[in-house]
């Protein structure tokens, strides 16, 4: 394609290898009366099409891809398919079989996808284990995990993890789900009107956010680049708050109170899919524009229109996720 490719690193995929490949959990496709309905464990999704879909059909992501104007996508686990509940033998079969069959995806399209490994986070060692292999056996380009990966992203069981991903010098996506124990989240006030996607996505976000600058990891991880998903939630709008606490509470470290919260903003990655050329703004005023890269939940209900890329000054999304990506 003609001028600047566009890279997109917010895209999903459902891939037909890994239904099934966590046993009696599924994931599982189905239809009832004509409507379709995606199972994982317990929990039933109604309503949405993966099948004959750019979810499933690499094919038409393809023609989707060319119609919005997107040159290159990373391809990532679909959110409600992390398994963090499954035991760790079952979510290591699980994540083989989903990266086994994501590389030989990627692997047919080279200079059009790539692709991010899903990891069996409930077993640390397990999941540093998969994440060599694929990168180093099958070539795929990033982690991707759960904003809570069944403990707090500060904590201290996850260092080897973080070790293990700067030491293969890749980058870590990080993106909520919707499921919890599961099921949707526990407080009633989301179940209803989508809010655990409108607001319940935003708060997971800014809590991991939280974690990474106050919990320590980017003191701990210097070399860690961390991407995360929507534009960080909230954190464009409480970075403020964050600041004068970081700076006044017990709990604020000597280097966190001296250096200020926003500055530890400049240090990670986040996605443009935050709806709207004003909020982007704020955010690459916040985080400088060398810190955000495309992102359209393609194919997804708030996909990104054909056509239409971020603007912000300064912004050079392309340049930005080839750093990210190392792309050269």
């Amino acid at each position: 394609m003609a001028g600047i490719p566009v890279i997109d690193v917010h895209a999903h995929a459902v891939l037909p290898a890994s239904l099934g490949a966590a046993g009696a959990a599924g994931p599982e496709l189905g239809a009832t009366d004509g409507v379709p309905w995606f199972r994982v464990g317990e929990y039933l999704l109604h309503g949405v099409r993966y099948r004959d879909s750019p979810f499933m059909d690499v094919g038409l992501r393809l023609r989707e891809m060319d119609r919005h104007g997107i040159d290159i996508q990373l391809l990532s686990p679909n959110p409600l398919t992390y398994f963090g509940d499954l035991d760790a033998a079952s979510a290591v079969a699980y994540c083989r079989a989903h990266n086994d069959d994501l590389a030989a995806i990627v692997s047919a399209h080279p200079g059009r996808l790539l692709g991010a490994a899903q990891l069996p986070m409930q077993d640390i060692d397990a999941a540093v284990a998969e994440l060599g292999r694929a990168v180093t056996e099958l070539g795929l380009r990033a982690a991707y995990i759960d904003t809570d990966p069944g403990r707090p992203l500060d904590d201290p069981a996850m260092d080897d993890f973080y070790t293990a991903v700067t030491d293969l010098d890749v980058p870590l996506f990080v993106h909520p789900t919707s499921i919890s124990d599961g099921g949707p989240p526990a407080d009633p006030r989301l179940r209803r009107l989508d809010l655990d996607l409108l607001v319940g996505f935003a708060y997971q976000e800014t809590l991991a956010v939280a974690a990474l600058v106050i919990g320590g990891v980017l003191d701990r991880h210097p070399r860690l680049d961390v991407c995360l998903s929507h534009g960080g939630g909230a954190i464009g709008s409480l970075a403020g708050r964050f600041e004068s606490a970081a700076r006044a509470r017990a709990w604020s470290g000597e280097r966190l109170r001296a250096e200020g919260f926003t500055s530890y903003l400049r240090r990670l990655w986040f996605d443009t899919h935050v709806h709207g050329d004003r909020v982007l703004a704020g955010l690459a005023e916040l985080v400088g524009p060398g810190q955000l890269v495309y992102g359209s939940n393609f194919a997804g209900w708030d996909a990104e229109e054909p056509g239409s890329l971020p603007q912000a000054p300064g912004l050079d999304l392309t340049a930005n996720a080839r750093r990210l990506l190392r792309l050269g």
